[in-house]
């Protein structure tokens, strides 16, 4: 199955994507948008392009587990994409992900402008590899 996971930023979100063996996840850029519903088209746009079948969407729950005010919009975003392009939807806890997205890139020594317009994509693709992980262990 070809799986998509989504990084919602407010002007910047992340896409990767998993082969169909679902092993290895691959960053598939980022779209720049501050209108959600343009962003909702494109998205869902870029999954017909990439053939999902499931959409990955990061939750940010606070440190405590707890869902605040992004998690939430999260929620409500990823729903309506679901609807939207007719998938199902699975929210993946993807809290420090994003620490983890500017380590890899520091690995890289990626800098600057260049990292700004990747650092939401690797994120993207933490997620799924965290989340195909996950699922091969059955859980």
């Amino acid at each position: 199955m070809i799986i998509m996971s989504v990084d919602l930023g407010d002007a910047r979100t992340g896409v990767a994507v998993s082969d169909s063996s679902e092993t290895f996840a691959f960053p598939k850029g980022v779209i720049k948008e501050y209108n959600k519903e343009k962003l909702l088209e494109k998205l869902c746009e870029k999954a017909r392009e990439l053939g999902a079948e499931l959409l990955v969407v990061g939750y940010p729950k606070n440190m405590d587990g707890s869902a605040g005010f992004k998690a939430q919009e999260c929620e409500t975003l990823g729903k309506q994409l679901a609807e939207m392009c007719s998938l199902p939807l699975v929210l993946w806890d993807e809290r420090c992900t994003t620490v983890s997205a500017h380590t890899a890139l520091n690995y890289t020594d990626t800098r600057g402008k260049k990292r700004k317009e990747i650092v939401d994509a690797v994120a993207a693709t933490i997620i799924l590899e965290d989340y195909l992980a996950r699922r091969k262990q059955g859980n």
